[in-house]
C-alpha cells in the first residue's frame, strides 16, 4: 500500500530510536502531556510516576508498567508505584482484563498492601483497585468491575480536588456501562466530569482520551469532535493518541479523517513495536477505506495486518489484536459483496471466543449469499457453540453479540432456502437486537449493520420502500456508510422516487470521488445521474 509505506518512512524516523519508549527524555511532556499524581514517594520516584501516567492514560501499558517499575527502583517503599503497576495490567479497561495479567496484578496489590503506603489517599487508591483483581477466580469481571466503580465513586467523592481520582472514577463509568442503556446516563456524567477536569488541565492526555470514549456512541458522537480534533496534537507520540480520534471520525463518517488518523497510529505502533495497537488502528483503517470504496488500499491494509501476525503471532492474545485480524479479511469481503470470498475465509484459532464467531459468521453469510446455504449449516452451528460458551463463561456481551450474528446467518440461510417471509422476520427480530445493544470500543462496527442487511434482504424480495426505510435508519445511526448510500438509492429507483435516487446515487458518487472501485453500484450510479 503507497500510503501506508510513505507514512512508515515518516513515522519510523520521528518516533522509533530517539523517540522509543526506553529512550524517551524525562521532558517527555511536550509528547504525551502534562500529568501530575501526587505521592508520597521521593523526588526521583516521583517523576518516574508521573512519567508512567502519562503513557497510562493513553494506554500505553508496556511502557506504563516499566516506569512504574523505574519509580520502585528509585524508591523501593513507593507502595503506589505497585498500584501503577497493577494498573497498567488491565490494558484497555473496555475488554476484560486478560486471563494471563490477572495474576499479576493482583500480586501488585498485595506487595503494594505489604509495602505500606504512607498516606490514606494513596491506601485508598490501592483498595479501590483491589476490588478488580481479588476474587479473580471466583467472580466474572461484570461483578468485579460494578465492584471497581463503587470504590472508585467513594475514592472521587472523598478527594474531590484530585484530579486523578475524578479521570479514573469517569472512565470507570463508561466501562461498567451497560451497553443496553440508551440513556447513556453512566457516558454523560462521567464526560462531565471530565469536561471540569479540561477546564483545569487542557493539556492532560487522559482528558480528550477519556472523553472520546465516553462520547463514542452514535446519539452523543458529535460532543466528541473537539477532544478528538485535539487528542493527537497534545499526545504526539502515542500510538493510541494518534488512533482514538477516528473512534469519532468513524462515529460521524468522517472517513478521511479517520483514514489519517489511522495512518499515523498503525505506523507509530509499527515503529514502537505495539503490535496490537498497529492491528486495531489497522482495522479501522480499513472499515473506512471500503465506506470510500478505495477497496485497493483497504486490501493492502489486510494484508498488512496478516504480515504483523506472521512476525508476532502472539498478538492475537491481546482482544484488539485478535479481534482485529479476524474483522480484517472479512471486511473486505463482506462490505465488497464479495459472498464466495466470505465463505472461504481462513478460521484463525484465537483464545477469544468471539474473535472466532466473527470469521464463522462471515463465512455463513457468505456462503448462504452465494447460493450454498448447506455449506453455512456447520458455521451457524458453530456460533451456537461459542455463544453457549460465552454464555457458560458469564461474558454477556459478547454471547449477546454472537447470538444477533447467529440469528442473522439463520435468516439468510432460511432466504436462501426461499423460505422468505420466516427469512424477514427472523431478520428483523436479528435487526432489533442489535439496535438495543453498543458495539465495542474494540470495532469501528459491524461487519455490516444487521438493520442494513435487513435493507438488502427487503430489496430481494421485492419491498423497496420497506427497504428505503431499513437502510435510512441505517444512515441515522451509521452516517456516511457505502452501502447504505447504496441500498437506499437503489430502493429509491425501484420506487419511482427519482428524486430521491438521484441524490442517494450522488452521495455514493461523491464519496467514491477518489475510487477506482470496479464495485458494480458505481457504474449504476454514474448512469442514473448522468455522471
Amino acid at each position: 500500500m503507497k500510503r501506508l509505506s510513505i507514512w512508515s518512512g515518516l513515522f519510523f524516523a520521528a518516533v522509533c530510536g530517539a523517540h522509543a519508549p526506553e529512550a524517551f527524555a524525562q521532558d517527555d511532556a511536550a509528547r504525551l502531556g502534562s500529568v501530575h499524581f501526587q505521592t508520597s514517594c521521593n523526588e526521583v520516584a516521583q517523576r518516574r510516576f508521573d512519567r508512567a501516567m502519562r503513557y497510562q492514560h493513553s494506554f500505553w501499558y508496556s511502557a506504563a508498567s516499566e516506569i512504574f517499575q523505574e519509580a520502585l527502583n528509585a524508591d523501593p517503599s513507593c507502595a503506589i508505584a505497585h498500584w501503577g503497576v497493577a494498573l497498567a495490567q488491565l490494558n484497555n479497561p473496555h475488554s476484560p482484563v486478560p486471563l494471563s495479567n490477572l495474576p499479576i496484578g493482583l500480586a501488585a496489590i498485595q506487595k503494594a498492601r505489604s509495602t505500606g503506603a504512607s498516606t490514606q489517599r494513596e491506601r485508598d487508591y490501592i483498595e479501590a483497585l483491589a476490588a478488580m483483581y481479588e476474587d479473580y477466580d471466583k467472580l466474572d469481571h461484570r461483578t468485579r468491575i460494578l465492584r471497581y466503580l463503587a470504590a472508585m465513586e467513594q475514592l472521587a467523592a472523598r478527594y474531590p480536588e484530585d484530579d486523578e481520582a475524578q479521570l479514573l472514577y469517569a472512565i470507570t463509568l463508561n466501562t461498567s456501562a451497560s451497553p443496553n442503556d440508551k440513556t447513556y446516563a453512566n457516558q454523560l456524567k462521567g464526560a462531565a466530569i471530565v469536561e471540569r477536569v479540561h477546564a483545569r488541565q487542557p493539556n492532560h492526555p487522559g482528558v480528550p482520551h477519556y472523553l472520546i470514549h465516553l462520547y463514542d456512541y452514535p446519539a452523543i458522537a458529535e460532543k466528541g469532535l473537539p477532544a478528538a480534533l485535539r487528542y493527537a496534537k497534545i499526545a504526539p507520540d502515542a500510538p493510541h493518541a494518534q488512533h482514538m480520534p477516528s473512534h469519532i471520525f468513524t462515529r460521524v463518517g468522517r472517513w478521511k479523517e479517520s483514514i489519517t488518523s489511522n495512518l499515523a497510529s498503525a505506523n507509530a505502533a509499527r515503529a514502537t513495536k505495539e503490535f496490537a495497537d498497529q492491528m486495531h488502528g489497522t482495522d479501522y483503517l480499513v472499515y473506512a477505506y471500503l465506506q470510500l470504496a478505495q477497496d485497493a488500499d483497504a486490501q493492502a491494509a489486510v494484508a498488512d495486518q496478516i504480515a504483523t501476525y506472521t512476525a508476532s503471532n502472539d498478538v492475537v492474545r491481546v482482544n484488539a489484536g485478535a479481534y482485529a485480524l479476524a474483522a480484517g479479511p472479512a471486511r473486505y469481503a463482506v462490505e465488497r459483496g464479495d459472498w464466495r470470498g466470505a465463505a472461504q475465509l481462513t478460521v484463525r484459532e484465537s483464545p477469544l471466543r468471539h474473535t472466532l464467531a466473527l470469521t464463522h459468521f462471515a463465512r455463513a453469510l457468505g456462503a448462504a449469499r452465494s447460493g450454498a446455504p448447506d455449506a453455512a449449516d456447520a458455521d451457524v452451528a458453530r456460533l451456537t457453540e461459542l455463544q453457549a460458551q460465552l454464555r457458560e463463561a458469564k461474558d454477556a456481551y459478547w454471547s449477546e453479540i454472537v447470538d444477533i450474528q447467529r440469528q442473522i446467518a439463520a435468516a439468510w440461510i432460511l432466504n436462501a432456502r426461499g423460505n422468505r417471509e420466516a427469512a424477514l422476520a427472523a431478520m428483523s427480530a436479528a435487526a432489533d437486537a442489535e439496535d438495543k445493544t453498543e458495539k465495542s470500543p474494540v470495532t469501528p462496527g459491524p461487519l455490516a449493520p444487521a438493520r442494513e442487511l435487513y435493507g438488502a434482504m427487503l430489496l430481494e424480495a421485492g419491498k423497496p420502500a420497506e427497504a428505503l426505510a431499513a437502510f435510512e435508519a441505517t444512515l441515522l445511526k451509521e452516517p456516511n456508510r457505502f452501502n447504505a448510500y447504496a441500498g437506499a438509492a437503489q430502493a429509491a429507483e425501484r420506487m419511482g422516487d427519482a428524486d430521491k435516487a438521484k441524490a442517494y446515487y450522488g452521495k455514493l458518487l461523491e464519496q467514491a470521488a477518489d475510487s477506482k472501485s470496479d464495485r458494480p453500484v458505481l457504474a449504476m450510479a454514474a448512469r442514473y445521474t448522468g455522471r
